[in-house]
């Protein structure tokens, strides 16, 4: 079964770190971290997506953006990714891990989830709450 969760998107400053905390919640027996494909390491999450968190109670508090490799994949059962993009970077970071990695959004229509970093605030709203229906339905197939 799927123990052990890696959220991945680009920076790890937005996306990834949002889809990671709400994974954690609705799944607090799984280990659930998260990377980007090309992160911002050692940031901390951007002050959008700290905002929006905060407004749903969730909190981005100590993250730090940390790089996908090769070697980190392997430490997962299981990688979720926010755009098709991601797959095809995974496919060459570490062609390995391609058959455990899907798209964040699968539950919800194979949806990709688009980016909104240093975009409007509502850009962050709506995809607060599509990683939100995502996270629920993940959690849903992974509990049960």
């Amino acid at each position: 079964m799927f123990n052990s969760i890696l959220v991945v998107c680009t920076g790890n400053i937005c996306r990834s770190p949002i889809g990671e905390r709400l994974l954690r919640k609705a799944l607090p027996e799984k280990k659930i971290d998260s990377a980007g494909t090309g992160a911002l390491q050692g940031h901390e999450a951007d002050a959008s997506a700290i905002a929006i968190a905060n407004k749903h109670d969730l909190s981005l508090a100590d993250h730090e953006g940390k790089q996908f490799t090769s070697t980190l994949s392997r430490q997962y059962d299981l990688i979720l990714v926010m755009d098709k993009s991601h797959l095809e970077q995974i496919g060459r970071i570490a062609p390995e891990a391609r058959g455990k990695t899907m798209l964040f959004g699968h539950w919800i229509n194979q949806r990709e989830i688009p980016d909104p970093y240093r975009k409007s605030d509502e850009a962050f709203a709506s995809v607060y709450d599509l990683i939100e229906q995502a996270s629920k339905s993940w959690a849903e197939k992974l509990s049960g």
